[in-house]
């Protein structure tokens, strides 16, 4: 499988105007791989380039994981003095004859640090973005890395189903965090969580990525919970709105129209769709209901090895969905200072529709 995904990007870089790329530590090199190198102070990066054995640079004490690549790499270790590094990415350049070429770069992963040590090593060389390569990669998701993610969200849901009998008024957002971040870990999410859960009550639900804090949860709080468990590198990503305690009538209401968003977002998504429609159905819920100005945000994005990825449900977005493609629909309704709504589903793009992966209840659940 991993060989067939090099196939695929060495055939894309064979009719694109670069003459390589280079990876480092991150989905798209696991997803190239199978292998998980951490993001550390020693660089690591994988070249490659059409027709020849991928390049590989990493410290010695990493030496091992190349007998866990499914193909064929040459490797260029270096020591711990970081005055020999350069030579280590000279090295590789030279065997790949790279120098003067144009190596593609992803421009949200690579950092100053490893790009230093790269163009050491091939300085007459261009450093274009290889977005447009490499993003196509990952787009279309196949059926094992649905597999995955469906047993991400499986995870995820059971997870929360097991904390919310342990919500108690005057619990703090942080204690809860915890609750839940166990719970993930308990029901076999991997251990690098894709995020650090969102729990926020009250007046802190109505900030859309608030991080928990000390606030106690308070009778009349709406609780926003967006969390999500990761499984085999791949993600879930959801979120559920409760009522804590007795929550007055408005609250209740745009807890319901957010409800109704969202099942339109849903609905919305079909092969040759363009992505802005999916957006569109949500929004226009919530905008005739009067609180348009309050959802301040996208409908949703795509998912997968990451946590953000394309695709991206916005109303500017034109791109056409298609079988494969998993993204979110998370509508949300954000009062400033007093109380906020989001539910957020993760869904896939199939042959004739779309596949909803998520199935906790929507409604509104009073906790505590």
């Amino acid at each position: 499988m991993t060989l067939a995904r090099l196939n695929n990007l060495t055939a894309s870089l064979q009719t694109s105007n670069l003459d390589a790329v280079i990876l480092n530590p991150g989905p798209t090199l696991t997803y190239l791989t199978g292998v998980q190198f951490h993001l550390m102070e020693r660089p690591v990066i994988l070249f490659v380039a059409p027709g020849q054995d991928p390049v590989l640079v990493l410290p010695e004490l990493e030496m091992l994981k190349v007998e866990m690549f499914p193909y064929k790499v040459q490797a260029f270790a270096y020591g711990e003095n970081p005055s020999e590094w350069d030579a280590a990415f000279r090295k590789a350049s030279q065997a790949l004859g790279l120098d003067g070429k144009r190596i593609g770069v992803e421009p949200r992963q690579l950092r100053l640090l490893d790009f230093g040590h790269v163009k050491a090593g091939a300085p007459e060389s261009e450093y274009p973005d290889a977005s447009e390569v490499l993003t196509g990669l990952r787009l279309k998701k196949d059926k094992a890395e649905v597999d995955a993610m469906r047993r991400a969200v499986k995870i995820a849901q059971d997870a929360l189903e097991a904390t919310i009998p342990l919500i108690k008024i005057g619990m703090t957002e942080r204690e809860l965090s915890s609750e839940l971040v166990i719970q993930l870990l308990k029901h076999g999410s991997d251990p690098e969580l894709p995020f650090s859960p969102i729990v926020s009550g009250g007046p802190n639900s109505a900030n859309p990525h608030a991080s928990p804090t000390e606030r106690k949860l308070q009778v009349g709080d709406l609780l926003v919970i967006d969390w999500g468990a990761a499984y085999d590198s791949y993600i879930s990503d959801l979120t559920r709105t409760f009522a804590v305690g007795e929550v007055d009538d408005e609250y209740k209401k745009i807890h319901k129209i957010v409800q109704e968003s969202n099942a339109a977002g849903r609905a919305a998504g079909k092969p040759r769709v363009p992505c802005a429609n999916v957006d569109k159905a949500a929004r226009d819920v919530i905008e005739q209901s009067g609180y348009g100005k309050y959802f301040t945000h996208r409908t949703g994005h795509g998912i997968g090895m990451e946590g953000h990825e394309d695709p991206y449900m916005r109303g500017d977005n034109m791109q056409l969905l298609e079988p494969g493609m998993a993204y979110t629909v998370e509508p949300g309704i954000y009062l400033p200072n007093r109380n906020g709504v989001r539910i957020e589903d993760n869904v896939i793009i199939t042959e004739d529709g779309a596949d909803v992966l998520s199935d906790m209840p929507r409604e509104i659940r009073v906790v505590g």
